[in-house]
């Protein structure tokens, strides 16, 4: 039988395998006691109770998820000035007709460029980011940020925008998971789903922003109508940087470090106690020590290699695939919507107006799938039937290439009216879901690294998807036009079947529930029925040692004050 099979039906919940238990200490009973009361306490509370006690981490993780804006906001730049003429003129060839682009090998380059530079970022961030900690890591990026910018706004050939890419994507990898990893991690339950997708709208924000920068451009004939967009760049790094530098640092990560102390100080900078909720910082650090405790036991180690093996090899293969499938759902094609919608035959000011409103539809899109998950609606469902829009829209796309050149004004309009709802779809669903996914299916030991591997599986599809994409639409090239829908809608057919079958529902488990539906082995179709009980599996290893250690000297120097 299946490891999933026994699960079908199952009336008691299921528990750790019994080859796990090991011998209870009195220590260990406490933190289960207060874990469970810890746990018990998440699964209660209601979104609004939860933004009242943790007002501060809703407050720190926008800051930090903001870092996403820049990202957002130059890969907008760089996509949409395709379709600036200034920009073609300056950095691109002369063709046949008499006009401006730059050629479609460039076009690639450069997109991959940032996309080589975050796939290094990203390694480095599995690393980095785990020994020395998400807030100097992040400050650090920004530093970075603040230097490689300079190499943009003084560019005087395209070998040099390539070597800025570059360089920009090493620190913009890191902001693409570590932002992710911050916000799941400093929020209860109730509040992760929310603020692991508003990381989504800060891509929105740096997109709405970037093209109406370049919008406002079009009027000036000089260099400056894209220096300008390229010098705004620096108006993010710095208030971050000071922000950053007051913010806690996560206590979970703080808890895999043995630092409980400094764990529990860091949760009472990010909680604002009432009388509404029964919090206790102890049960929520007990909580968090038991989850950590029981990760070692499940996880032999926690290297790249480790996402590889046992359960882990599952949870990386569907964070890998829920990733690299907003691309292969027509992401990249719709990336190009300025430069597709003038081919399409749109003027280029029009063209501009229905991007920023697209990128306008992205942010709006966050909010939406806000309001369909505190209607109850999961995220698997969400991705799964988004999938299913999407598909069908593309097909649309397709469809439209067929309309006779006589109607080809009309068919634009159509065109471009139809990559907006699908941009709505997009963003109420795989868009942002995407976000809350990959945040919740890994462990918390291995979440950066296994979200790196996702986020770089992510990057490798965008290459292949850069290299295609500009010669489906370039007309020196293939010129495929509308045509191009086919092409992702058959692809879009591939991950809707993948995700019926491989992602589970997270939706109201708590992390260590999750580790215990992956070691179990159940079906991805049965996560949300599924009845569980962490409770009764005991722990030891490095991270008891610690907190026993930590208890045992809290009561020695309480023993020490009465006797004096």
């Amino acid at each position: 039988m299946a490891p999933h099979d026994s699960t079908v039906e199952n009336v008691e919940p299921l528990h750790f395998p019994a080859q796990d238990n090991l011998e209870h200490t009195k220590t260990m009973n406490e933190v289960i006691r207060n874990a469970k009361r810890g746990s018990d306490e998440e699964h209660n509370m209601t979104l609004m109770q939860g933004i009242k006690l943790y007002p501060k981490a809703v407050a720190w993780s926008v800051l930090i998820s903001t870092c996403i804006c820049m990202e957002g906001y130059d890969v907008c730049l760089l996509s949409n000035f395709y379709a600036f003429p200034q920009f073609n003129k300056k950095y691109g060839e002369m063709l046949p007709s008499g006009e401006y682009q730059v050629p479609a090998p460039w076009q690639a380059g450069l997109s991959n460029g940032a996309n080589v530079g975050e796939i290094i970022g990203l390694f480095i961030n599995g690393y980095v980011s785990e020994r020395f900690g998400y807030r100097y890591t992040v400050m650090t990026c920004l530093t970075l940020i603040i230097a490689f910018t300079a190499i943009f706004f003084t560019a005087k050939d395209v070998i040099a925008l390539q070597v800025a890419e570059v360089l920009c994507g090493i620190p913009w990898g890191v902001f693409q998971t570590l932002t992710i990893t911050y916000a799941s991690e400093v929020c209860p339950v109730a509040l992760r789903g929310y603020l692991t997708t508003y990381v989504n709208f800060c891509w929105g924000l740096g997109q709405v922003i970037g093209v109406g920068v370049i919008r406002s451009m079009l009027g000036r004939t000089d260099e400056w109508a894209y220096r300008i967009p390229y010098a705004l760049q620096w108006m993010w790094p710095v208030p971050l940087l000071v922000g950053i530098a007051m913010a806690p640092e996560s206590p979970w990560w703080l808890v895999r470090k043995g630092r409980n102390e400094d764990a529990k100080k860091s949760l009472l900078r990010l909680t604002s106690l009432n009388k509404e909720t029964n919090f206790n910082a102890d049960e929520t650090i007990a909580m968090m020590v038991h989850t950590t405790a029981l990760e070692e036991k499940i996880t032999e180690g926690a290297s790249y290699w480790d996402c590889f093996k046992g359960t882990d090899l599952r949870r990386t293969e569907i964070i890998c695939m829920v990733w690299a499938i907003q691309n292969l759902s027509g992401n990249s094609f719709s990336g190009y919507s300025t430069y597709f919608l003038q081919q399409a035959g749109l003027p280029d000011s029009t063209s501009f107006d229905f991007a920023l409103g697209q990128y306008g539809i992205n942010m709006v899109g966050v909010f939406g799938a806000w309001f369909l998950m505190s209607m109850g609606i999961g995220r698997r469902s969400l991705y799964l039937y988004g999938l299913c829009g999407l598909c069908t829209m593309l097909f649309i796309l397709g469809f439209l290439g067929l309309v006779p050149e006589a109607h080809r004004d009309q068919g634009s309009m159509a065109t471009g009216c139809i990559m907006l709802v699908w941009a709505l779809c997009y963003q109420l669903s795989v868009g942002t879901v995407c976000y809350s996914l990959v945040a919740e299916l890994s462990t918390r030991r291995l979440q950066i690294k296994t979200v790196v591997l996702g986020r770089n599986l992510y990057n490798i599809v965008g290459i292949v998807c850069s290299v295609l994409t500009p010669y489906m639409l370039n007309p020196g090239e293939w010129d495929w036009g509308n045509y191009a829908g086919f092409f992702w809608a058959a692809i879009c057919f591939c991950c809707i079947i993948y995700t019926y079958f491989r992602v589970p529902e997270p939706q109201g488990r708590t992390f260590a529930e999750l580790d215990l539906l992956f070691e179990r082995g159940v079906s991805a179709r049965k996560f949300a029925s599924t009845k569980v009980d962490v409770f009764e599996e005991s722990i030891d290893g490095s991270v008891m040692e610690k907190y026993e250690g930590e208890k045992y000297s809290e009561k020695a120097a309480l023993e020490k004050e009465v006797a004096s």
